[in-house]
Formats: structure tokens, C-alpha cells, sequence
């Protein structure tokens, strides 16, 4: 899990390279947007090649044969446990348990991003300016965002939280950075300055990053290995979720 959530924040930072050469090296006219458009679109569809390549190479690795192997196993062991159950049933039965057993963990994910897409990108990139950066502000900010949830993302590597409350509670926490946020553009003069903003938005990319690869990591360990797999998929499902009501509630900082 540590690696998919690490590569969606890679693809954070490839495209905010693209926008940062993009905008030194073409005009920003018609023809130099047409430009831009065509890189992104060349470099998106080999991006996408390689990844489908990389995708069925990846199945034939041994170290995911052999897990294959030990989930198709424990999968044939509960069937054959609860035979007497349909297989809708036994998949209700089953997503409910596992709902259940990881409920705080998606409750986590939700809240990380309600958080973040309140802020990430609309907040940084219509509400907050720099005389001095002018229209280079707000490319740098998002570009920080996406450096530190690459960072963030890759922490689980080297060290992982092993308390789940804890990693659930800082999750919970990050509801403070909407008071400091809302701060540098109503509070103190020093608040609205560059300077905290930039802080503010690392910090943001680097608790997202890291917390949704630990809660993302943890949550799949709490269920049998034959469940893993469907407690992805609910997570996935509190994170979409999550995606969406921060977008909405993002609206509010024009009120």
C-alpha cells in the first residue's frame, strides 16, 4: 500500500514540474498554453504505457505469486468453512465484518481529506497572494504541497507508527490547520505573509502524505489475509468520499 499511495503523490510532483517548466519556457498566450497541453498529454500517455507494462510484469514477480498463492489458499479455506452460505451472502457477511473492523481507519482517511481538499488546491491557489512571487505563488505552493506528500508518503519505509489510535487521533487533529489557514487571511499581518502560508502548506502535504500511507498500511493487517484486499477497497471508498465533501466544503472560503 506504501508504494500506490507513494506514486500517487510522484504523479503530484511530475505534473507540478511540467507546470513549472511550462511556464518558464512558453508564453503564457494561446499558442504557449497549446504548447503545455501537448506536453502534458505526451508525457501522460507515456506514463501511462509504462505503468500498464510495469502492471502485468508485476504479477509475474515471485514475491506476488507467492502471496497470490497464500490468499487463494486462505480464500478456498473459508469457503469451504462456510460452504452452507451463498456467495453474496458470504460477501455481504464478509464486507460487513471487515467494515466494521476498520471503520476508525476510514473515519481517519475521511477526515485527512476533508481537510485537505478544503485548502489543497482551491485555498492556495485563489485566496492567498504574494506581491513579491506574483503568478509564480501560487505554482510554488502546490509545488511544496506535492513535495512534502511525497515525503510524507515515503516515511512509512523507514519508520511507521505502530500505535493505530495514535496515527487515528493525529488524523483528527489536522482539523486545526483550517483555523490556521483561515488565520493567513484574517489574522495577524505577519500570518498573511509568505512565509507561514508555505509552512502551513508543507506541513499540510507532509501529515497527509504520511498519515494516509500508515493508516492505509495498518488498516489491511487488522483483517484475515483473504480480507485485505476488500479493506483496500474500503478505504478507497472513505477516501473518494472524503475527496468530495472537501471539494464541496472548499466553497466556503469565498463565503
Amino acid at each position: 500500500m506504501q508504494a500506490v499511495v507513494a506514486g500517487t503523490a510522484a504523479s503530484g510532483i511530475l505534473v507540478s514540474l511540467l507546470r513549472i517548466l511550462t511556464k518558464a519556457v512558453y508564453p503564457q498566450d494561446a499558442q504557449g498554453l497549446r504548447k503545455s497541453a501537448n506536453l502534458y498529454f505526451i508525457v501522460t500517455i507515456a506514463v501511462m504505457a509504462l505503468c500498464i507494462i510495469f502492471y502485468n510484469v508485476a504479477h509475474k514477480l515471485p514475491v506476488i505469486q507467492y502471496y497470490n498463492q497464500l490468499k487463494a489458499q486462505a480464500v478456498n479455506e473459508e469457503k469451504e468453512e462456510k460452504g452452507n452460505l451463498g456467495t453474496t451472502k458470504l460477501w455481504i457477511s464478509t464486507l460487513g465484518d471487515v467494515f466494521g473492523t476498520i471503520k476508525w481507519y476510514g473515519f481517519g482517511i475521511l477526515s485527512i481529506y476533508i481537510v485537505t481538499l478544503c485548502i489543497f488546491p482551491g485555498y492556495i491557489t485563489e485566496d492567498v497572494h504574494s506581491k513579491i512571487l506574483s503568478d509564480w505563488y501560487p505554482v510554488l505552493l502546490i509545488t511544496c504541497y506535492n513535495v512534502f506528500d511525497l515525503v510524507g508518503k515515503s516515511l512509512t519505509a523507514v519508520y511507521t507508527i505502530g500505535d493505530a489510535k495514535a496515527a487515528i487521533a493525529a488524523s483528527f487533529a489536522r482539523l486545526l490547520f483550517l483555523p490556521l489557514f483561515y488565520g493567513c487571511l484574517h489574522g495577524p499581518e505577519f500570518f498573511r505573509t509568505e512565509l507561514p502560508v508555505m509552512v502551513l502548506t508543507c506541513l499540510l502535504g507532509l501529515t497527509n502524505g504520511y498519515l494516509t500511507s500508515v493508516l492505509f498500511i495498518l488498516a489491511p493487517k487488522t483483517v484475515l489475509l483473504q480480507h485485505a484486499e476488500t479493506a483496500g477497497l474500503v478505504l478507497v471508498l472513505f477516501l473518494v468520499i472524503g475527496l468530495a465533501v472537501g471539494s464541496i466544503l472548499s466553497w466556503f472560503w469565498v463565503i
